[in-house]
């Protein structure tokens, strides 16, 4: 790494791999620290439906991400795939919800966010188990493959000449006059311009381990594990992603069903078990009798960065002068990433924010 960057961002998941393509992209030398490998945690592992779970049940500032990222992902999609050959998978397949006891509430969310809606069609429910509960199907919403959205936007990154460097584990701060001066890491103590924190569902922990001094104040944000598995099922075997109760089907590109997931608040273990693996091959074998002669070929899991209410936290630091951050988004990252990331650079670059950052900033609530 020649000279010293002008943003160094720790976590090289997709919050820190899209903010480090935004600040790139104005003007500014980005380094990314990534503590084992890039983009190989909860942005890998997840389903990629673009949508929230249920976002009719969740607070309005979730919403307002949302709808800003669904503006800049199907340019941001077509751009990376131009650039890199690799086709991250951005299909509108469409979601089938199966019970909605809350429907006018989903109706009307709906209405105001623009998102086409209609009853399901007996097309879509006559090879399903149910229960239903008023079904709807949402024909408009998309899903994206995360492996290769990752691969994607990192073949994109290098091209940009940001600096990414792996197993590089972050271990304290020195600060002087306010502001962060350098970086102890495992790989040599390195000087910094402005730290971001992309961290994840490590946020919390690096927050204490950082300041401990900051005694039981810390960062609210702690990991909550999914798994989830998927079948080796042919093309055309299911057309459109299907939301069950907190469990989903989504159909790949080439056919393969991702079944999940579970959440679980097991700390920092990714371990795979079997009784999560057999509660969802029960779940999609029972709403999906079609996969039964299909195999499961992988079974995983993935820590996500869990907040109060599902809220992230994007912005700039009270006190500290150079440090931002951008995390806390629980299950649905992949799609507030895009706003999320234009929305720290809005702040950084003191640009006018794409949102109003109020409802995300690192203050009282979130600390």
């Amino acid at each position: 790494m020649q000279g010293t960057p002008d943003i160094t961002l720790i976590g090289g998941g997709i919050m820190g791999l899209l903010s480090a393509r935004e600040l790139a992209l104005a003007g500014l030398t980005v380094t990314v620290l990534e503590r084992q490998k890039i983009g190989r945690e909860a942005s890998w592992a997840g389903g990629g439906i673009m949508l929230p779970l249920y976002p009719w049940r969740q607070d309005a500032s979730i919403t307002t991400l949302v709808n800003a990222s669904l503006t800049l992902y199907p340019a941001l999609t077509e751009t990376l795939h131009g650039a890199t050959g690799i086709d991250p998978e951005y299909l509108t397949s469409g979601l089938l919800i199966t019970e909605n006891p809350d429907y006018q509430a989903a109706q009307q969310w709906c209405q105001r966010n623009h998102t086409p809606v209609e009853s399901a069609p007996e097309s879509l429910l006559s090879r399903l188990n149910g229960p239903f509960d008023h079904p709807l199907w949402l024909p408009d919403i998309a899903q994206l493959r995360n492996p290769l959205f990752i691969k994607a936007l990192t073949a994109d990154l290098h091209a940009k000449k940001v600096t990414l460097i792996e197993d590089c584990v972050l271990q304290g701060v020195r600060c002087k006059n306010n502001r962060i001066t350098v970086l102890t890491t495992s790989q040599g103590a390195l000087p910094v311009n402005h730290l971001a924190l992309t961290t994840g569902a490590w946020s919390g922990k690096l927050w204490q381990t950082l300041w401990p001094s900051a005694g039981p104040t810390t960062l609210k944000v702690q990991p909550l594990k999914g798994q989830m598995l998927i079948f080796d099922a042919p093309p055309g075997l299911l057309a459109p992603m299907i939301l069950a109760g907190d469990r989903y089907l989504i159909p790949r590109k080439d056919g393969k069903i991702l079944a999940g997931s579970t959440v679980e608040k097991m700390g920092f273990d990714k371990t795979t078990t079997t009784p999560a693996k057999a509660a969802l091959t029960d779940f999609a074998l029972n709403l999906l009798p079609d996969l039964k002669p299909w195999p499961i070929t992988h079974h995983w899991a993935g820590l996500r960065p869990g907040s109060p209410n599902g809220i992230p936290i994007i912005g700039l630091h009270p006190t500290i002068n150079n440090l931002s951050i951008n995390c806390g988004h629980g299950r649905s990252g992949l799609i507030m990433a895009p706003a999320s990331a234009r929305l720290l650079t809005d702040l950084i670059c003191q640009r006018t924010p794409i949102v109003d950052p109020n409802p995300y900033q690192l203050n009282a609530q979130t600390l």
